[in-house]
């Protein structure tokens, strides 16, 4: 029945809430319907969730007419470009909200979710247009953005006082700390495993490790690594993290719409809610359970130490501090662009009979990290002249030769040995 619908709608997205949620990855014998939008349904209002694409466009254009064409307007943004270009982005994403299609969630609202893929969806264009700009070009245009930048800035180390006493932890700790445990809360709330968020951690501080001859602010005291971050910072945000994770998924789900909710205290609970899940699974990445799983873990690894490691290096190249409002844009919009995307990867690598294709939110959000580092890579010819350590070369050798032993002993003798097998019970004559 349901392979009939979706023959019929060829324009329903693989991992559209319209065919699919986390529920149908739940290990339950019966898969009760999707609830429908109304008032017997999730949102309690079909208004908003009726495709209005022909208003829309009436408004837009009435948007656009009254700014372009009213001076006072123009006069208060001072800059006509900079309005163009508001202008030309809030057209973009009305087209993605609108025609776009819907992802795995429907929480708040799928209209969101297919923004912030059209918010990927500029970025990577960006992206591109800066693969084909040299450095100096890319930094004087950073200052169209904000006049303050441009400027060259001192690298800071934080290896200068190491010795592990009261005053230097106090002094250790910053707003940097917090951001530290929400950046390791937003990981756990995306990958769901407690063994995954461990692993990714660990080999973070490895990476900051291997990079400090190219960028100074990964000179850390050991202490700073290994318990003010890991043991700390990234274990509180990764447990509370996971606590939540737990709470929803075995909370307790009300799918009453608005009108059908009584009560001023209940009508508010029910608004807040659809803030929330429409449902929840954890993740059961299955890293032994075979090759593919393990190359998916190792793949997924390597993104996620990718995209957080390309912000570093992008404002060290452009110029720009830790705490500007472009390096903290960029971290939040991978946050938001990740959680529907490393759910369409979950699903096309478990459930391939239904995740047909990869889903749009995990291609795009990996364009996008792999375009950070070719930009990364061309920007970086001539600013990083000390050479990799003999050290680090000789470490991550021994990682990369584990990493090809692990799934040879684990996946590949094996199956050689059962190929074998089969081979000698074919080739045994029937009478022997």
């Amino acid at each position: 029945m349901a392979s009939s619908s979706r023959d019929e709608n060829t324009d329903l997205s693989p991992t559209s809430p319209g065919e699919d949620s986390d529920a149908v990855l739940s290990p339950v014998a019966e898969i009760e319907p999707e609830p429908e939008p109304g008032l017997n349904g999730v949102p309690g209002t079909m208004f908003f969730y009726k495709p209005i694409t022909l208003s829309a466009l009436a408004c837009g254009l009435i948007v656009l007419a009254y700014v372009a064409t009213t001076q006072d307007v123009l006069e208060e943004g001072r800059d006509k470009r900079r309005v163009g270009a508001y202008a030309t982005i809030a057209s973009f994403l009305t087209f993605a909200m609108i025609q776009f299609r819907d992802g795995p969630f429907i929480r708040p609202h799928p209209a969101f979710w297919r923004v912030i893929l059209g918010v990927n969806l500029l970025y990577e264009l960006a992206l591109v247009f800066l693969l084909f700009q040299d450095l100096d070009t890319a930094r004087q245009m950073m200052t169209y953005i904000d006049s303050n930048l441009g400027v060259p800035l001192p690298e800071k180390s934080y290896a200068e006082d190491c010795a592990l006493t009261p005053k230097t932890l106090w002094n250790a700790i910053d707003i940097f700390c917090i951001a530290h445990a929400l950046g390791w809360f937003g990981k756990a709330m995306i990958l769901r495993d407690y063994w995954f968020c461990w692993i990714l951690s660990i080999a973070f501080e490895l990476a900051e490790y291997s990079l400090q001859h190219q960028l100074p602010n990964f000179a850390e005291c050991w202490w700073d690594h290994w318990i003010l971050d890991v043991l700390v910072c990234n274990w509180l945000g990764t447990y509370l993290g996971m606590k939540v994770c737990q709470y929803l998924e075995v909370k307790p789900y009300e799918w009453r719409g608005f009108r059908q909710t009584r009560g001023i205290r209940s009508k508010a609970k029910r608004v807040l809610s659809q803030f929330s899940p429409h449902d929840f699974m954890a993740f059961k990445w299955g890293t032994a359970t075979d090759f593919l799983h393990f190359s998916t873990v190792v793949l997924l690894l390597a993104v996620f130490l990718a995209a957080e490691l390309n912000p570093f290096y992008l404002k060290s190249l452009l110029w720009m501090e830790p705490d500007h409002p472009i390096i903290i844009l960029r971290l939040a919009f991978v946050f938001l662009c990740a959680l529907p995307a490393v759910r369409e990867l979950y699903q096309y690598i478990n459930d391939p009979r239904r995740a047909v294709r990869m889903g749009q939110h995990v291609w795009l959000l990996l364009a996008t990290i792999l375009t950070e580092l070719v930009v990364i890579t061309k920007w970086s010819k001539g600013q990083f002249p000390n050479p990799l350590p003999t050290k680090v070369k000789w470490g991550w050798a021994f990682g990369a030769t584990l990493l090809v032993l692990y799934p040879t002993v684990q996946f590949g003798i094996p199956s050689a040995r059962r190929y074998i097998r089969r081979h000698q019970k074919k080739g045994k004559p029937k009478g022997s």
